[in-house]
C-alpha cells in the first residue's frame, strides 16, 4: 500500500494535502515541507470511550430534566446556544476565513478559564499563531491549555491527561 503523504508549513504548521510554493496560513515562501502521515488506529473502537454499550431508548422513557448549561460569558452567543452550552456537548463555529472565529473563540475560552480548566485544540493554527493572537487580545491565564494537533487519538490522550 501506497504511504500517503502530507505537506506542513515549517514556519507556522500549517497542514495542506498538496505542496504549494506559499503558505497560505502564513504568507512565508518555500516553507511547505513533505512528511509522511502519521499512521493512526484504523478500527472505530479505538476512538471509542471504555464502558457499558448504550442501547437505545424510547422517546417517552427519556428524562425530562433540563441539561445543565453554562454561561460562555458572552451573552449572545449563550442566547443562540439557548442559554448557554450544555456540559459535554460540542459547538462548532463555521464562517469564512477571517471572520473573528478564533478570536471569538479564544475569549470565550478566557472567560471559562475563571472556574474550569480548558484545553483549547486547533486544527489549522500553529500554537505560535494562537499564542501571537493571545497576546494581542490579552489573554493569559494559567487554566488555559493550548493544542494544536489533528489526530483524535493524540487530542483525546490530552484531554485525558488534563
Amino acid at each position: 500500500m501506497k504511504e500517503k503523504i502530507v505537506y506542513y508549513c515549517t514556519e507556522c504548521g500549517n497542514e495542506t494535502p498538496k505542496w504549494e510554493g506559499r503558505c497560505r496560513v502564513c504568507g512565508a515562501w518555500n516553507t511547505i515541507t513533505e512528511q509522511p502521515l502519521k499512521k493512526t488506529a484504523s478500527t472505530a473502537s479505538s476512538i471509542r470511550n471504555p464502558g457499558p454499550v448504550k442501547r437505545p431508548q424510547r422517546l417517552k422513557e427519556l428524562s425530562r430534566e433540563e441539561d445543565i448549561r453554562f454561561t460562555t460569558g458572552m451573552s449572545e452567543l449563550d442566547r443562540v446556544l439557548g442559554g448557554g452550552a450544555v456540559r459535554g456537548s460540542l459547538v462548532l463555529f463555521g464562517g469564512a476565513p477571517g471572520i473573528g472565529k478564533s478570536t471569538l473563540l479564544l475569549q470565550i475560552c478566557q472567560s471559562l478559564c475563571q472556574s474550569d480548566t480548558v484545553l483549547y485544540v486547533t486544527g489549522e493554527e500553529s500554537e505560535k499563531q494562537i499564542s501571537m493572537r493571545a497576546n494581542r487580545l490579552g489573554v493569559s491565564d494559567d487554566n488555559l491549555f493550548v493544542l494544536a494537533e489533528t489526530a483524535l487519538d493524540d487530542i483525546l490522550s490530552a484531554a485525558e491527561s488534563l
